[in-house]
């Protein structure tokens, strides 16, 4: 530990960089963590509600029980196939694949570039660190001047920087891994969800409008014939 806050001492211009890349590091997993945690659709739980309001108030009532969801699937994927309902099974199918590929996969893929460039931008920084601090010490290794206690001391500084590089860089390498696959995942159980939908959809009775029966004819009266007037003679 005495050797490490010496790195931190002496070479704070490394330090402090690796630190700040760190921090914000931290800040971004935590960040998607919570997107994701609030992206999540229990199927189980959502799908009867979903189906009681599809059979009592049609999709009109089901759309706005979307709506008023939180969640990607709900509010975003069949928010957008259901204001399309009327145009068939085949418009619902399109919209629902451009919904995915075009909105829901993009949103869940953000920060995780900032994320896997802070990784490689940290371990690249720590090698740079290890070898300015390097070169240093061989400057003052060719002097003559500097102990060779004093010259192992620094050699084990300069490796500091790559190791506190390595520290950031490993745990953001693994998170982004595990984001990766959380989003395919994720985006097979939208697929799943949208195929449940089309069915549900299919499955829902349409009630179609009685045609108007024609009216009776009224039969009218019919005038009674005049009696024949009897002809006087003149």
């Amino acid at each position: 530990m005495d050797a490490f806050f010496e790195f931190i001492t002496r070479h704070w211009y490394f330090a402090v960089p690796m630190f700040i890349m760190s921090l914000v590091a931290i800040t971004l997993v935590i960040w998607r963590i919570m997107l994701n945690i609030n992206a999540r659709t229990d199927l189980n739980e959502f799908l009867p509600q979903f189906q009681q309001r599809l059979e009592k108030e049609g999709p009109a009532g089901a759309l706005i029980y979307c709506r008023g969801r939180q969640d990607y699937i709900p509010r975003r994927l069949f928010a957008a196939a259901l204001e399309c309902s009327k145009q068939g099974s085949a418009a619902m199918r399109r919209t629902m694949a451009s919904v995915i590929e075009l909105e829901i996969v993009p949103d869940l893929n953000f920060l995780l570039a900032s994320i896997l460039a802070i990784a490689k931008i940290a371990t690249m920084v720590g090698l740079l660190g290890t070898v300015v601090s390097m070169i240093f010490v061989f400057n003052e290794m060719g002097k003559g001047s500097a102990k060779p206690e004093d010259q192992g001391r620094d050699i084990g500084l300069a490796l500091f920087a790559t190791a506190l590089g390595l520290m950031t860089a490993i745990p953001l390498v693994f998170s982004h891994v595990l984001f990766k696959a959380w989003i395919s995942r994720f985006e097979v159980r939208m697929k799943s969800a949208a195929q449940k939908l089309l069915v549900l959809m299919q499955a829902k009775p349409v009630v179609k409008p009685v045609a108007a029966q024609p009216a009776t004819a009224v039969p009218t009266a019919t005038p009674a014939p005049k009696e024949a007037q009897p002809v006087r003679a003149v």
